[in-house]
């Protein structure tokens, strides 16, 4: 057994100390018993000490607090010294932070009840006070949030009713209110390091993980080291971690090899073969929650406009050779929104089969001819999509499939110019609307993901100056589906909700499901331990090494 399927960090916090261990014992075991054929003994009794050194290849991000911004490399970070409210199990909201939580019955009023017994790592005490300042933090203008800012919005006011008692004033029923508090940009900080400037705080936030922040030398790495004191049945068995930013995947995958490193992200699909058949190095598949992966067409602007130029972009795009030849089979082909991990994922394979014939018609109907370079026009203009890519996000194979689209697309004479950027260019070219079709993965546990990426209200930006609605969606049906499947807490209701506004959104083209989102971690036979939490980052709090 060489590929590991991910198992979520289980909700410790607020369970008993027999069912903690009893947690961190499963975890052990389904990690240490892959050996695979080939593999050296390792001993399955936990050891103390030793530094683990990961090697990210996403963005090295330009803050550390996971409440500014909010996205995937700060959570893979950020998981290791900030914890949340909620933790998951099975997809369903277990104690973490909070021990248990009670609801009104018009939906309106969430009241946690919290641990008593949880200190932040420069000796603040964990309590209501403390959550509602973070609530508050994420829904600061100020703080620049987008994805924490879009999780809890249905949050009219936070009180703290007694130190460890947090009642929340909703403006309307939130039925993924809870899935959100498990997710790192919703994390619980330090109150007296939130009162710090933001520049202070984002190069050093403090929280009640397993580890704690000592440096961050820009560029290079964030050294963590391990919190003696920290709360949990299970201490930290690693000394620290060194968290390097290793861009090219060849050289991490190489550092890897040699044992220079512990863990990497962000494999090649070679490389993931190639783990797949050694026992030295393995695969931990933890896919995220969320959306796939998938191109946005904006409806809002340009060509795209025009809902037959969209379909017709969609029939021209020849996707599973390249999937095929590019991904060696890691990847699988998707016709949904939304992640397989998803329950309410809906999919419909046949209205995105690669129909050049149809895409030209389309065209042909739409009045764009084809001009002499084999480009379309229409009122001397040439069928040109605007397709900034993040390098940062989109691995070299993504990016290969990316030119092979390309490549499909001109053949029915649509132009499209892919441009790479780095993340920060990226993030401003989607600011300035300066887009026709662009990949943007978004990980948030639940299909109340939906919501976030396609109602329209989402069309304006977060105080951060991210709008998630890339798509430009403007559906007042999808918009009273996804609002509805928010207020209700019937699952079957809500799967029926989800379901109906998930056809509207696909059979509007604007968007082009691609794969199921890929979230690989390579690591050496040698590390133990190692969990994932809720938005599928790997955490180190039980992890060890056999040296």
């Amino acid at each position: 057994m060489t590929e590991l399927d991910a198992v979520q960090k289980p909700g410790r916090r607020g369970a008993s100390a027999a069912s903690a261990v009893a947690g961190a014992a499963t975890i052990l075991l389904a990690l240490t018993a892959c050996t695979g054929s080939g593999a050296s003994t390792t001993s399955s009794t936990p050891v103390a000490g030793g530094t683990l050194t990961y090697a990210s290849g996403d963005a090295e991000p330009t803050c550390l607090d996971p409440h500014v911004g909010g996205n995937y490399p700060q959570a893979l970070l950020s998981t290791q010294y900030i914890e949340e409210l909620v933790g998951l199990r099975d997809g369903k909201p277990v104690p973490a932070l909070a021990t248990k939580w009670t609801t009104s019955d018009d939906g309106t009023t969430l009241t946690f009840t919290l641990r008593d017994d949880v200190t932040f790592t420069d000796g603040t005490p964990f309590d209501a006070d403390a959550v509602v300042r973070n609530i508050e933090h994420v829904q600061d203008p100020k703080t620049a949030s987008s994805t924490g800012y879009l999780a809890l919005q249905s949050i009219k006011q936070a009180t703290a009713t007694d130190d460890h008692t947090v009642t929340l004033a909703l403006s309307r029923p939130d039925s993924a209110l809870l899935e959100s508090f498990s997710q790192p940009w919703v994390g619980m900080e330090s109150p007296k390091a939130l009162d710090r400037s933001q520049a202070a705080n984002c190069e050093s936030p403090v929280g009640t993980g397993p580890f704690t922040i000592t440096n961050w030398k820009h560029g290079d790495r964030v050294t963590l080291t391990k919190n003696a004191k920290y709360w949990g049945s299970t201490k930290p068995r690693l000394s620290g971690i060194t968290w390097r930013f290793l861009p090219d995947a060849t050289s991490r995958y190489a550092a890897l090899q040699a044992g220079q490193v512990d863990v990497i992200d962000n494999a090649q699909p070679d490389q993931l073969k190639a783990a797949s058949a050694k026992a030295a190095i393995r695969d931990l598949d933890a896919p995220r929650p969320g959306a796939s992966n998938r191109l946005e067409l904006n409806s809002g602007h340009g060509v795209f406009q025009d809902e037959a130029v969209r379909k017709a972009f969609i029939a021209g795009a020849e996707i599973d050779p390249g999937l095929e030849s590019l991904f060696l089979g890691t990847a699988k082909r998707s016709y949904s929104v939304l992640s397989s991990v998803e329950p309410y994922g809906y999919s419909d394979r046949k209205l995105f089969r690669y129909d050049p014939s149809t895409a030209k018609q389309l065209l042909d109907d739409a009045g764009w001819k084809v001009g002499s370079d084999g480009i379309r026009e229409k009122d001397g203009k040439q069928l040109t999509v605007t397709f900034p890519v993040s390098t940062n996000q989109s691995v070299p194979a993504e990016r290969s499939l990316f030119q092979q689209i390309q490549a499909s697309e001109a053949e029915v004479g649509i132009k499209v110019q892919l441009e790479e950027l780095d993340l920060s260019s990226w993030y401003a070219a989607l600011a300035k609307n300066q887009y026709d079709v662009v990949s943007a993965p978004y990980t948030k546990v639940g299909a109340d993901v939906l919501r976030i990426l396609y109602d329209s209200a989402s069309i304006t930006p977060a105080p951060s100056g991210y709008f998630a609605n890339l798509a430009q969606l403007d559906d007042p049906a999808v918009d009273d589906l996804l609002q509805r499947a928010a207020r209700t807490s019937d699952s079957g209701e809500r799967g029926t909700l989800y379901e109906d506004a998930q056809q509207k959104i696909l059979a509007s083209g604007t968007v082009l499901p691609l794969y199921d989102q890929q979230n690989h971690f390579l690591y050496r036979s040698a590390v133990h331990g190692i969990e994932t939490t809720a938005v599928s980052t790997p955490w180190f709090g039980t992890a060890w090494i056999d040296r």
